[in-house]
């Protein structure tokens, strides 16, 4: 088997790699700059590269585009175009492989559950309609569109819930309150978090490149969404901390500006595709996954 991955430096992708090398799958990591590859099933490009020479796509399987630039940053006008037009020009890249390449390979677009625009009551599944109320929904919404455009190809639309992993992503930040004793709710604390464990996400992300009927959006989220409040509760148990300090939403809002919509209304999000597949899920409920990410009582 052959991959190509985008993003693979980020914290998915760096999970991803390691994946798949397990697995003695060879791997074409595409990043900006080209650094010298320690593991023989690994080679580094450039986009240029892969835009340029046609048959470094030779005998490829799958793409897995994870490219993007980041949320976690105020939400300025110019940071709203970066963030979309970043995915976008991804996307028009891997379109360019794809029309080149003689066998077409399975696209795996990570793209976010953000779509269904944000909600402290409703439940989403991947046939739920989506409201394009806010920036990020409005983004997703462009992301996809451009990745079903591309011809000729199997799309696998795979919308991310939050990400728990030990080493990076949101987890690390999600806790430190915690660390410091002064964990406790977020603004009303109703809100639902739908998550996954980044192991899951991995296997997830393979298996819907073995299900080859399989196409169009795939939740990637647990089968358990949680409450904020509830979400806390759990660490500070596994964490032996208090939970007493709340964060009152105005402090949300002057941190962190638009973007804290995402922190105080959240969404509750259901892998309806992944579990009617058969899905096996290792950390299908919190408790599970925080026995892995908090091993130790601290």
């Amino acid at each position: 088997m052959k991959v190509v991955i985008t993003g693979g430096t980020g914290f998915v992708g760096k999970h991803l790699i390691n994946y798949y090398l397990e697995q003695k799958v060879s791997l074409i990591v595409v990043t900006r700059k080209k650094p010298k590859s320690g593991h023989a099933l690994i080679r580094y490009v450039t986009w240029g590269e892969l835009d340029s020479n046609a048959q470094l796509m030779d005998g490829v399987d799958a793409i897995i585009n994870l490219a993007g630039e980041t949320i976690n940053q105020r939400w300025s006008a110019d940071a709203k175009k970066r963030i979309l037009q970043s995915r976008l020009d991804a996307v028009a890249h891997v379109r360019t492989w794809i029309e080149r390449a003689e066998n077409k390979p399975v696209l795996i677009n990570a793209s976010a559950i953000a779509i269904y625009g944000m909600s402290e009551t409703e439940a989403f599944i991947e046939e739920s309609d989506w409201k394009k109320d806010d920036f990020l929904s409005g983004v997703v919404d462009e992301w996809e569109a451009a990745a079903e455009q591309i011809p000729d190809a199997r799309v696998v639309l795979l919308r991310l819930g939050v990400v728990l992993g030990k080493d990076g992503g949101a987890f690390p930040k999600m806790i430190a309150p915690f660390k410091l004793g002064v964990g406790g709710r977020i603004g009303s604390g109703k809100q639902q978090l739908s998550w996954i464990h980044v192991e899951d996400l991995c296997r997830l992300i393979h298996f819907c490149i073995e299900q080859e009927e399989l196409e169009g959006p795939v939740n990637a989220t647990s089968p358990v969404a949680v409450s904020n409040d509830e979400f806390g509760k759990q660490v500070a148990k596994r964490m032996n901390k208090p939970y007493r300090f709340p964060v009152p939403a105005f402090v949300m809002k002057l941190l962190f500006g638009e973007m804290s919509q995402l922190l105080l209304t959240g969404q509750r999000v259901l892998p309806k595709v992944a579990l009617e597949k058969e899905f096996q899920y290792k950390y299908p409920v919190l408790e599970f996954a925080l026995v892995d990410l908090l091993p130790e009582k601290n």
